[in-house]
């Protein structure tokens, strides 16, 4: 006997909830995308079972499909199996607009299917930085980008989300709680709770001098989130990103020991608020070893609960040490502790440092790498809660594939895994495979340490520092690039980092050539080789930083001119690719590139344009429009002193490269 799965089909609920409602909507809709009309008769499918908080599931598979669960998740999960497997809608379907071919009908075999076991119990993404999704549409709905994103996470296996960060994570817990998931909360952020500096402006963050203000912060947190499953997020930091003795002055926190003591004591008051406030007899509880909060840990200043979930975090590269902040970089390990209790991690397929990390371009690193350092996160115990971040989903959806295998507890490998990815979303093209299998030894180096490969910021953010150098004290370094340079001259640090990229820019062109030769679809073309390009493009601009600062100083301020438009131009480039990417749905996506921001680098190259001409040029701005327009006969003949209307810098660079 087969079940004949087909437009007919009805989906019969004997037990209902808000994500099992949200789940068979998806499948209704999945199956009207794969059949056409049709009145064949079918078999039902049927739910029967329990609501709770069960992940586990059964599809028996007869006359009709029966699914049994004791959760909402388990329903949720087997309304998307039931969907990836007999209709062929793969998890990353909708960010590579990948459908599977319509159809009539489809038979499917009597049998039994389980819900997998996973090697990570809670397996979550958190959407950080997450600029693009703030203001792109679908269809002109701002919530849709929201919603597809949860459905993704919840067809890889996930279970948590952080639903954006500050005010976004407010805004979508609804969302991503109706759909079934877990909530928690940014490191930085105790308790999901508003920040202190926005609940009250204008008074000092001070728990010394304010202390009353954080615990009804915390409390009103707590009872906001009542009705939804949450990790809470147990932790004391700054007003950011950042520690909180630089909020308090008091001088109460000088020392490691105190800050410590401090931090262990707020963790404990906010675990206790939650056992008064939440419905949740066993509430869960995690905090994140971050940044200077596993540099305390490490050396002993921290204790917490046996029942709270440490998550160690990667330092944004996937590399299990602390993170580097400004110049400071002690790279302690993180990787969590054989035997350690209750454990997991924070994992960036994204990150934004200012410095050289990946946002609109895929981690620089290479898939076995990353398998290296989560198998070792596995082997060490450290399998109670994975929260990855994935920022704006699209750019990083090859990374995110690999995680979701890891989760499961499988290895995964450059080579391996850029295959199946192909196979599933790019047609099954061997070029398309190679591509991505090739792409991590092509990634610019920037440190001696194996995870040290520069993301796109490496070039956008630091050469608009550079611009701002030059224009605002150029007899001064550039001290935030101190953290690559060391304290050396300016003109030092410029060499090095147009140095660092011009011994790499070869194998980006070769890469991107690679990428522009081969045929995969729109979805190949408008993520992976348009991030090539980027790549390239970006780092042959930071290439000739040098050059235009030599030009300056040896007075040759034509040349600095020009290079400096030339600058502006390669950034262009690497911006209308990006843009030009864009097609359909995902019109408007990158709009808000906000972050690597590389029309801002561009517009940093005109504005050091217009510096160095002020230098080159007369102060009435006639001499260098005379050398490129006029006549040789012509140059010198004084008695109309302009013959046109005063040129814009970039209107004069036109007009000089016909020169050249």
């Amino acid at each position: 006997m087969s079940f004949i799965f087909s437009a007919a089909t009805k989906i019969t609920a004997r037990v209902g909830s808000e994500p099992i409602r949200n789940a068979i909507n998806i499948l209704r809709r999945d199956m009207n995308n794969v059949f056409y009309p049709s009145e064949t008769e079918g078999g039902n499918i049927i739910l029967d079972g329990s609501t709770g908080v069960s992940e586990d599931y059964k599809i028996t598979v007869g006359k009709d499909i029966v699914v049994t669960s004791e959760g909402d998740l388990g329903f949720v999960y087997a309304l998307l199996y039931i969907s990836e497997k007999f209709l062929g809608v793969k998890p990353f379907w909708f960010w590579t607009d990948t459908l599977p071919p319509k159809r009539e009908r489809v038979e499917i075999e009597e049998g039994e299917y389980l819900s997998p076991k996973y090697a990570v119990r809670f397996r979550g993404w958190f959407f950080n930085d997450e600029v693009l999704l703030l203001k792109w549409k679908i269809n002109g709905d701002a919530d849709e980008p929201w919603r597809m994103a949860f459905e993704t996470l919840l067809r890889c296996g996930g279970n948590l989300t952080i639903p954006g960060t500050d005010k976004t994570s407010v805004k979508y817990r609804k969302m991503a709680s109706d759909m079934g998931l877990w909530i928690t909360h940014h490191h930085a952020e105790p308790l999901g709770a508003e920040m202190f500096a926005r609940a009250y402006p204008g008074t000092s963050a001070s728990f010394t001098e304010h202390s009353d203000m954080f615990y009804k912060l915390w409390e009103d947190a707590v009872r906001a989130q009542k009705d939804y499953k949450v990790v809470w997020n147990l932790c004391f930091r700054g007003q950011g990103d950042k520690p909180f003795w630089g909020d308090d002055t008091s001088g109460k926190f000088d020392t490691p020991k105190a800050r410590g003591a401090h931090i262990s004591e707020m963790i404990e008051r906010q675990r206790e608020t939650v056992k008064k406030y939440s419905l949740n007899s066993s509430p869960v509880f995690c905090t994140n070893l971050y940044g200077e909060i596993m540099e305390l840990y490490d050396e002993g200043y921290i204790t917490f609960s046996p029942d709270i979930i440490k998550i160690y975090a990667d330092n944004g590269f996937g590399k299990m040490v602390t993170r580097r902040r400004d110049a400071h970089s002690k790279r302690v390990k993180a990787m969590p502790v054989k035997d350690g209790g209750s454990q997991g991690i924070y994992y960036h397929v994204s990150f934004y440092d200012l410095q050289a990390a990946n946002h609109i371009t895929m981690l620089p690193n290479s898939v076995d790498f990353i398998n290296g350092e989560l198998s070792k996160v596995l082997e060490n115990d450290g399998n109670d809660l994975w929260i990855v971040n994935c920022s704006n989903v699209r750019p990083h959806i090859y990374y995110l594939d690999a995680l979701r295998k890891k989760w499961r507890g499988e290895d995964v490998s450059d080579k391996t895994h850029s295959m199946e990815f192909a196979n599933e979303y790019f047609g099954g093209s061997a070029d398309a495979a190679k591509a991505l299998e090739m792409r991590p030894k092509y990634m610019i180096p920037y440190g001696e340490n194996e995870d040290e490969h520069a993301g796109e910021q490496f070039y956008t953010e630091n050469a608009r520092l550079i611009a701002h150098q030059i224009i605002a004290d150029r007899e001064k370094n550039c001290p935030q690039l101190n953290w690559f340079t060391g304290e050396i001259p300016l003109a030092k640090q410029i060499e090095k980092l147009s140095g660092t990229c011009k011994a790499g820019l070869g194998g980006l062109k070769k890469y991107m050539e690679i990428c522009e030769n081969v045929s995969a679809g729109a979805a190949f073309e408008s993520i992976v080789t348009m991030q090539a390009r980027v790549h390239y493009y970006c780092a042959a601009a930071v290439s000739k930083l040098d050059e235009i600062f030599a030009a300056f100083e040896k007075g040759d301020f034509k040349k600095a001119f020009m290079t400096a438009g030339n600058c502006a131009e390669l950034f262009d480039a690497a911006q209308e690719y990006m843009r030009g990417s864009e097609y359909g749905v995902w019109e408007g996506f990158y709009f808000n590139d906000c972050f690597a921001d590389i029309k801002h680098s561009a517009y940093m190259m005109r504005k050091l344009m217009g510096f160095i001409r002020e230098f080159g040029d007369n102060a009435r701005h006639d001499k260098w429009y005379r050398d490129a327009v006029y006549a040789p006969e012509d140059k010198d003949v004084f008695l109309l002193l302009v013959l046109d209307n005063h040129m814009t810098d970039w209107e004069l660079y036109e007009a000089m490269k016909g020169e050249a």
